[in-house]
């Protein structure tokens, strides 16, 4: 099997601790993620890196400069206590169809919704993209996203660490192929805890992170 999913747009690696994660990642690559920017009223912010192409790795931590959203924040951020690849994002041609496909195999992510942030640069990014709440309680069947007019995150120039492969272990993989399957990817799954696990190469050699 392919080891990198088609449609990949990004994974989403969470942390209780931003700061501290993002050097780890530089510590053990010697590449430093850049500063991606806040979600304002979620809590949240995150740090960048490419993954080569249109493919990226988001590092999503509480944000220390807002107050606490009166909600859980996105992506299991108030839940994990180490940080840990949580989900991953596909990029299909068209959102809506991709939606409507899936819904016709028997398996619904859920709706678009409307989302953004707001660069360092002050930049605003808008984006669409299916509804967390609604995905499989895995993390292992990517959400939905498309970012319309605004510039895809990699193309602004982001520190690379190409990504050499992408797995997970899953319970029942049999379960979950054919959820991967309605949305037109797939995922090197194998029997075990649920988990993911990524493997980028950088200037100090091959690096896997949980």
């Amino acid at each position: 099997m392919n080891a990198i999913p088609a449609l990949l747009d990004h994974l989403v690696l969470a942390t209780p601790d931003l700061a501290a994660t993002v050097a780890d990642f530089a510590r053990r690559t010697g590449v430093t993620p850049a500063p991606g920017g806040t979600h304002v009223g979620l809590g949240t912010r995150n740090h960048l890196v490419s993954l080569g192409g249109t493919r990226y790795l988001e590092i999503l931590g509480p944000d220390p400069e807002q107050s606490a959203p009166g909600q859980p924040r996105p992506f299991d951020v108030d839940g994990v206590t180490a940080p840990r690849t949580v989900t991953w994002a596909i990029s299909p041609p068209d959102l809506d169809a991709a939606i409507e496909n899936a819904r016709s195999q028997g398996y619904d992510p859920g709706s678009a919704q409307e989302m953004s942030r707001r660069r360092p640069d002050g930049t605003l990014l808008k984006w669409r993209l299916t509804d967390g709440d609604d995905a499989h309680p895995s993390g292992l069947v990517p959400f939905l996203i498309d970012w319309g007019t605004s510039l895809h995150p990699t193309a602004s120039g982001l520190p690379t660490t190409p990504l050499l492969a992408l797995s997970a272990t899953a319970p029942d993989p049999a379960g979950i192929r054919p959820l991967l399957a309605s949305l037109g990817t797939s995922l090197d799954l194998t029997t075990g805890p649920v988990g993911m696990s990524f493997t980028v190469d950088t200037p100090r050699g091959p690096v896997t992170f949980d």
